[in-house]
């Protein structure tokens, strides 16, 4: 599934969308607000044609420059700021096994482009950190891994001209495009194969105020649904993706009388944890709970027992997110992207 990204389609002056503006200029047009910002700066690489229909309408708009685009115009680093979108308030670490796989990913790409990597972990309380970064201008644009609780402030970043590629779920009002998985399908492969294996009172972990997680949760609902089992009476629990806070989560659910026999948790990190407070509790993996996770990271073979979990294609998205990031800066208009997800079965969930 695809959806259009309007990245780029939107400026903003700091008190908001004002008449006139890029966004309009853009849509009129019928381009990206990339190929406006090109065209308004005479850029070769923007056809002759092309730059005079938008530089006309610029003057018969009224249009004037937004100064963050142009000061972005004129600066050219080879550089990306990678940016680990993370909630600081669960305590989630840049350390996380799918974050560093996602990262060695990113730095391969971009190295074969012949671009270097900024690494840098987001502040989310700061209210327009995606603008700060690339007003700075140690790097040409963001490849954001992790959405988080920011859709706000990635948008406010897309309508005022930032070039940047987000990973994570594709938001019905997203104005910036984003690289991510099926999490809904992925949800519901796992769920599926958990009652197929004769599994019935089954459990969902994780937050569903993050997108992807509300995806993923939306799959395990279908899949119980389908097999004419209430998603009413399944077990909810809004556990963190940090280990340590994770597995304490688990554990007083176990001790407040969880008794399901199927756990589908939202990410592998997740998935370990529950089966370290299983283990902690006496409670038998995959004989009396099955487990299965979300993400194939590295780990996932190797722990005890090794863990059935859901595959996203990091390497694919890897590259996708530097294909539409580079394909912007060139002046494009480019859509979201959504990967297929697989499910890997192992001892934990058989």
């Amino acid at each position: 599934m695809t959806t259009t990204s309007r990245s780029g389609s939107a400026a903003t002056d700091a008190g908001g969308s004002r008449p006139g503006g890029i966004r309009e200029l853009a849509r009129v047009a019928g381009v990206s607000i990339t190929t406006v910002s090109r065209a308004l700066a005479d850029h070769p690489g923007i056809a002759l044609k092309t730059r005079e229909r938008i530089q006309q309408l610029a003057r018969e708009t009224g249009y004037r420059a937004n100064p963050l685009a142009s000061s972005l115009r004129s600066k050219k680093s080879r550089t990306v700021s990678v940016v680990i979108a993370l909630d600081h308030d669960t305590r989630q670490h840049v350390s996380d096994p799918f974050f560093i796989s996602m990262v060695g990913g990113v730095t391969d790409a971009l190295f074969e482009r012949g671009y270097e990597l900024l690494l840098s972990r987001a502040d989310r309380r700061a209210p327009d950190w995606p603008l700060d970064m690339l007003s700075t201008g140690r790097s040409d644009g963001l490849i954001l891994i992790g959405q988080s609780y920011n859709h706000e402030t990635l948008n406010r970043a897309a309508e005022a001209g930032a070039p940047m590629v987000v990973w994570g779920a594709a938001l019905p009002d997203s104005h910036y495009p984003t690289v991510g998985s099926d999490n809904e399908g992925g949800g519901y492969l796992a769920t599926r194969h958990l009652i197929a294996s004769g599994r019935r009172r089954l459990a969902f972990l994780g937050d569903p105020d993050l997108p992807e997680v509300a995806a993923r949760r939306a799959g395990f609902q279908r899949a119980l649904g389908e097999a004419g089992l209430d998603p009413a009476a399944a077990r909810y629990a809004a556990v963190h993706f940090e280990p340590l806070q994770a597995r304490d989560e688990v554990a007083a659910l176990l001790a407040g009388g969880l008794n399901a026999d199927g756990i589908v948790a939202s990410s592998d990190v997740m998935a370990m944890s529950a089966i370290a407070a299983l283990s902690d509790a006496g409670r038998r993996v995959s004989e009396d709970v099955a487990v299965t996770g979300f993400d194939d990271v590295p780990s996932a073979a190797y722990t005890t027992p090794s863990l059935t979990t859901v595959r996203q294609d990091v390497a694919a998205g890897a590259e996708r997110l530097v294909d539409l990031l580079m394909r912007q800066l060139g002046g494009e208009a480019v859509t979201s992207v959504e990967l297929p997800t697989h499910l890997v079965v192992r001892r934990s969930a058989p």
